[in-house]
């Protein structure tokens, strides 16, 4: 990333904590949201999850005008809408609603996967293998309702003609590589969980990138995880409650954020298992001197233009705290590459 600023936002899930409630974990994100606007992030996204009783991120396009109507600056957005799930038309609709509330602020990151299980994914729309197999054609629909030409044809989400509301690909496959080179979109990679094919999909998407209207030259972003404290054993402790929520989906037993303990020779020996140690690969823990040095690595391995930070804490004291420190790193690695 030689002399160039990286870009660093937050990507939130609303997960929430034992002993805390959907509404004050939804209220905290806007707190959060507060938090990485006055250290300028650059964007707060919301997931798409269902089926949780832990994770309040269920509608994205609801909570994106709740932050976005308590905040200034920061762009809010979707990371993403979940596309097989939903009509198109309805989310050009709600999105083209969005930018004219807030004009040059808001994002429309668009995925493929359902963000649930197999039942519930039936459940919200029987026919969403067939949905997700015409994700292009999908994609493309949404560009059309947005474009001005759309205003000749008969079937029109007029509020999202000409509305300015820029379109995300997200990914954690290569598939979606393909796919924003060809189209000429950003691309935004879940190497927050999805850590195997990062390097594969950022070299498809660089080399078979096309300049669009929407943009002239390539634009990544990669979800990480980051822990960051005053030191390193607090950064670790501070770390297991994301161990644990991870454990807790791969055995499929999902629990509400469990409060942070020592890591323990049996989570550092859970670390180890195959599945779990790929799915947190690139988390980044410790105090800023050691995450600095592991984000600094990173960027150097990826090239990429932007960092999405995931940093699900117990307490949000704990997680405001690591949101200021992991500003000041990008500060100091932005500053190190321009000087």
């Amino acid at each position: 990333m030689d002399n160039q600023n990286t870009a660093y936002s937050i990507l939130e899930l609303a997960l929430v904590p034992q002993g805390s409630t959907i509404k004050e974990t939804l209220n905290n994100s806007l707190v959060l949201a507060k938090e990485a606007e006055k250290h300028h992030y650059k964007r707060f996204w919301f997931a798409e999850h269902h089926n949780s009783g832990y994770i309040g991120s269920s509608a994205p396009s609801i909570l994106i005008g709740y932050v976005a109507e308590n905040t200034e600056k920061i762009r809010v957005g979707s990371g993403g809408i979940m596309l097989p799930n939903h009509s198109p038309f309805i989310v050009a609709e709600q999105f083209g609603t969005l930018g004219h509330l807030y004009p040059d602020r808001i994002d429309l990151g668009l995925g493929r996967a359902p963000g649930t299980d197999p039942q519930t994914s039936q459940a919200i729309r029987s026919d969403f293998m067939q949905a997700a197999h015409a994700f292009p054609d999908e994609v493309e629909k949404i560009q059309d309702y947005f474009s001005i030409e759309n205003q000749f044809s008969k079937v029109r989400a007029a509020i999202a003609e000409g509305t300015d509301v820029p379109l995300y690909i997200l990914g954690s496959s290569t598939d979606s590589a393909h796919l924003a080179a060809k189209k000429g979109l950003p691309y935004a990679f879940a190497s927050h969980f999805a850590s195997t094919h990062l390097l594969t999909a950022l070299k498809i998407y660089n080399e078979e990138f096309q300049p669009s209207e929407f943009l002239q030259k390539p634009y990544t972003i990669a979800g990480i995880n980051v822990f960051v404290a005053d030191t390193d054993e607090e950064a670790e402790r501070l770390f297991t409650t994301l161990i644990r929520m991870f454990a807790g989906v791969l055995t499929g037993v999902p629990e509400a954020l469990k409060r942070p303990t020592e890591l323990t020779p049996e989570l550092k020996e859970m670390l180890k298992h195959p599945l779990l140690s790929q799915m947190l690969k690139y988390s980044f823990v410790g105090n800023k001197e050691t995450v600095q040095k592991q984000v600094q690595q990173f960027l150097a391995e990826t090239q990429v233009d932007e960092l999405i930070a995931v940093s699900p804490t117990y307490a949000l004291e704990d997680r405001l705290k690591s949101v200021r420190l992991f500003a000041e790193i990008m500060k100091n690695l932005n500053t190190e590459a321009i000087s």
